[in-house]
């Protein structure tokens, strides 16, 4: 019998309601399939950083490297924890220290789901660079307090990070409808996006059978909204596929259907998979988050272990569940119906 070894993160608000119903559809997806998952659960969040002064201890990194896989569920309470220091503390380091740098999310509706688009045929994929570009963490400020202040932001982008991000974009389109879009803005940043642009036109050339077509990121945005149906795969810099990924979860009916996979590529160091919707403190202990992006992502997280079949279990049953219209409509339904009426639809 397999054995996965599977660090829980449950985080902040809704990312323990979530993180609980996914685990829950898990084991019994595994259930008589010949796999056994094993989870230890860790406590870090905006909690655990009002009461330790750190988002996770110093050994944090060092803890997670033996696991298979990381589940992620929020971060994030800015009412007490500035923002700024909850992500910086907890999950960018995890996506760099573990070589996260490609973040997956699948944009399409689901069964008895209905989008703000006239359009329901759509099917995109976004991989965003995860580890370097405009969230490098380079820059710094000086003069605080004053009225000379300055702030300083600075963008990385090396060829490495670059061709590997879009190499693996174009690995994906090959699977899939054999179209990828990359997107930039070279027109205004002529320097980094330029850079991108070129190491596109560059790496086509090892991929014929891929076509490709470069979209400034205004007018990609435009595209998602009035013709989605035309994009495959959109491989995009991390800031870029962060604004971009919430539009495609927009338009495939909210953030509560949004999952997504921070992949290490090469399986050395675990990846980390999470919903995309973040801890909603205004809604946390209602008891009405919708827990299918996070059963979603732990389908992910199965695929990516080589469990196809106990992934595609999963995401059948949670077609089968929003077909019947359960969780189907962004705060109708709660947490513990929606996750009962997935366990119902695996068995």
């Amino acid at each position: 019998m397999k054995t996965y070894s599977i660090a829980l993160i449950p985080g902040d608000g809704i990312g323990k309601d979530v993180t609980a119903a996914a685990w829950t559809v898990l084991e019994a997806a595994v259930k008589g399939a010949g796999l056994t998952l094993k989870g230890t659960e860790f406590p870090w969040s905006c909690r655990f950083y009002k009461e330790t002064g750190a988002m996770m201890p110093a050994d944090g990194i060092a803890t997670l490297k033996g696991f298979d896989a990381i589940l992620f569920g929020a971060v994030g309470w800015p009412a007490e924890v500035p923002d700024s220091v909850s992500l910086h503390g907890l999950l960018l380091p995890i996506r760099k220290a573990f070589v996260q740098y490609a973040n997956i999310r699948p944009h399409r509706l689901l069964s008895g789901v209905q989008g703000p688009l006239k359009t329901e045929t759509f099917d995109i994929l976004c991989i965003r660079e995860n580890t370097e570009g405009e969230y490098s963490g380079a820059g710094g400020r000086v003069h605080q307090g004053t009225e000379d202040e300055v702030a300083v932001e600075t963008s990385i982008f090396t060829r490495s990070g670059v061709e590997r991000i879009l190499r693996f974009g174009f690995e994906q389109a090959r699977t899939r409808r054999r179209k990828l879009a990359s997107v930039t803005k070279s027109n205004a940043q002529k320097y980094s996006m330029v850079f991108w642009d070129e190491i596109t036109q560059e790496l086509a050339a090892e991929y014929p059978d891929v076509e490709v077509t470069s979209y400034h990121i205004d007018a990609m945005a435009a595209r998602m909204v009035m013709s989605p149906e035309s994009l495959d795969v959109v491989v995009a810099s991390n800031l870029f596929g962060d604004i971009l990924t919430d539009l495609g979860a927009a338009i495939q009916g909210g953030l509560g259907f949004a999952a997504s996979a921070n992949i290490n590529s090469d399986r050395t160091l675990p990846s980390m998979f999470e919903p995309v919707h973040g801890s909603a403190p205004d809604i946390a202990h209602l008891g009405i988050a919708n827990p299918i992006a996070a059963i979603w992502s732990s389908a992910m997280m199965l695929d990516h272990l080589g469990e196809k079949e106990a992934a595609g279990r999963i995401m059948r049953a949670i077609e089968e569940t929003t077909a019947r219209g359960i969780g189907a409509v962004p705060g109708r339904d709660r947490t513990e119906a929606i996750t009962a009426a997935v366990l119902s639809a695996l068995s």
